[in-house]
């Protein structure tokens, strides 16, 4: 695969947006894109790739791809019940939902717009694709929503499948032994992964930085998106 796309002769611009890991942004640049990220945040990896600012002010510079990571504080569905409780959190979700509306409407012919579940389904449109981390060969589980705009949905590439959890608390149990608890006998009572605990919540502790490690694209899902997507690209046009 070499990286091209034959319609313009050179690699593609991939700009990952509201993304400072540079997961993304080095997944296409291993490929041979020319890849940026751009955030207000300066890049955790130190790399030279990475445009510190409001993308705003870079969407028009002729990128090929967009691929937009917007915060999800203000318009994931665990968190907007606090806008009926906390004063000025609602006019705050409209303006992360004018942020996204500005992403999704740039002058950029392929779109990827990505964000858990809530209030861009229901005030802008539907989500394209939902995915899950244990799709592209991790053991973990965190419903992803894809809005697609001149791209296909991602192929998964590799199932990790979770484990059993039953109702006696006896240790989590593999598919392979069955739906029933082999101590008890009880019925599975719900499939569960590494990131998750047995009441299906995410393991991950509050800290200072929950919040960054919680956004952090896996590297399954970054790299499945170059691949497919420069990929796809590029075989269309030979």
């Amino acid at each position: 695969m070499s990286g091209l796309d034959f319609s313009i002769g050179r690699p593609l611009r991939v700009l990952a947006a509201c993304e400072f890991s540079g997961k993304v942004r080095e997944a296409f640049r291993r490929l041979g894109h020319d890849a940026k990220s751009c955030d207000l945040l300066a890049a955790s990896d130190g790399s030279p790739h990475h445009i510190r600012g409001d993308v705003l002010d870079v969407l028009d510079d002729g990128w090929d791809v967009l691929i937009a990571f917007p915060p999800c504080t203000y318009l994931c569905s665990s968190g907007l019940h606090w806008n009926t409780r906390r004063p000025g959190r609602a006019v705050l979700t409209e303006q992360a939902l004018a942020f996204v509306r500005q992403l999704l409407g740039a002058k950029v012919p392929r779109i990827v717009l990505e964000n858990p579940g809530g209030c861009i389904s229901t005030r802008i449109r539907r989500s394209t694709q939902i995915i899950e981390p244990h799709q592209f060969g991790h053991d973990a589980r965190k419903a992803t929503h894809l809005w697609l705009s001149g791209l296909p949905s991602l192929v998964p590439t590799a199932y990790v499948p979770g484990k059993f959890v039953g109702l006696c608390g006896h240790p989590r149990w593999v598919r392979d032994l069955g739906p029933t608890c082999p101590v008890c006998g009880a019925p599975k009572k719900r499939e569960v992964w590494a990131n998750q605990t047995d009441g299906g919540q995410n393991r991950l502790p509050p800290s200072a930085d929950r919040w960054a490690l919680r956004s952090e694209t896996y590297q399954g899902i970054a790299d499945a998106m170059a691949l497919q997507w420069g990929g796809v690209l590029t075989y269309n046009h030979v």
